[in-house]
């Protein structure tokens, strides 16, 4: 099956122009990456999606927690959170190749619902992004979805059934108790999201720690351990990261100097954004947007994408 996937995945490629980069799809939430090297680690933002590696192999950083994924191993992450992640094998005669394919809270639901046999939550909270195999059921689920870019009139009416399937195996499968915390109303992790989605709305504000508890209908402390749980960050920690990623995208896309960037995402201080800046990041920040752009640069020059 990972040769199938493999021969798939570079066939689209080569139709869009060959090359290496992120390759969209006329499925708006599949993507398909394609690499020739290892990459430098990429702090961003990973949405509820599936993460599957073909070829390759990747690792990712969220909070203390590291997780490394390879070939025909999928990364699964239930909540929007800040995390590095890199591609460290792939060289130009095997290239790093995997694909993304975010996933539908609503429509998960609907069909952990129609389980008969619904895995059992598990009890304690963990990470929302953990690492699992790809069997051949869920292999011949995304292997299908490839092979719909080929049509896609056909696309608004196969593709619904079909992610419908994912999540079946996903929710049967041997994390079928962690994944279907995700679509649980009133879970911990919904609840915890409902918080999240209003750190990401209102990030360059000051939000205590009550203001998110009261979203989440949880106590304060209760609030903060299953947070950090999920996340491996506190809410604070959390809200960092997201000012300072949209700092660099001002920066990087928008050209904003730095004091520019520091206000428009919360910073008081120039100088207290640039000490925080440079610990996530680990440099400076006008040296890492001239790193970036150069990278950008570098990288576009040998990369075709799809409009």
């Amino acid at each position: 099956m990972s040769s199938s996937l493999l021969t798939a995945a570079s066939a689209y490629i080569e139709e869009q122009g060959g090359g290496q980069g992120l390759f969209p799809t006329p499925i708006e939430s599949f993507n398909i990456v394609r690499s020739f090297q290892a990459m430098m680690p990429m702090r961003a933002l990973y949405r509820p999606s599936l993460c599957v590696v073909i070829q390759g192999a990747k690792e990712i950083h969220f909070g203390e927690d590291r997780l490394d994924y390879g070939a025909m191993e999928c990364l699964v992450v239930s909540v929007e959170l800040p995390a590095t992640g890199r591609i460290v094998a792939a060289s130009p005669t095997e290239p790093y190749v995997g694909v993304t394919l975010d996933l539908d809270v609503a429509t998960m639901r609907e069909v952990l619902e129609q389980l008969g046999e619904p895995p059992i939550p598990v009890a304690n909270s963990s990470p929302c992004v953990f690492v699992g195999k790809v069997d051949e059921a869920l292999a011949d689920c995304v292997l299908r979805l490839m092979r719909m870019l080929a049509t896609p009139k056909a696309i608004p009416i196969l593709y619904p059934s079909v992610m419908r399937e994912v999540y079946y195996w996903l929710l049967s499968g041997p994390h079928g108790g962690e994944i279907c915390k995700l679509a649980l109303p009133e879970s911990n992790i919904e609840r915890v999201v409902k918080a999240v989605a209003m750190l990401h709305l209102n990030f360059a504000q000051t939000l205590r720690i009550e203001q998110l508890a009261e979203v989440a209908r949880m106590s304060p402390s209760s609030f903060h351990q299953h947070f950090k749980a999920l996340t491996s960050m506190t809410p604070l920690q959390f809200q960092k990261q997201l000012r300072l990623l949209e700092a660099r995208r001002l920066m990087v896309s928008e050209a904003a100097n730095v004091a520019e960037a520091a206000y428009k995402v919360g910073y008081e201080s120039a100088s207290q954004f640039s000490r925080e800046y440079s610990r996530t990041f680990g440099i400076a920040p006008k040296q890492d947007v001239l790193n970036q752009q150069r990278l950008y640069s570098e990288y576009a020059s040998r990369t075709v994408q799809t409009a």
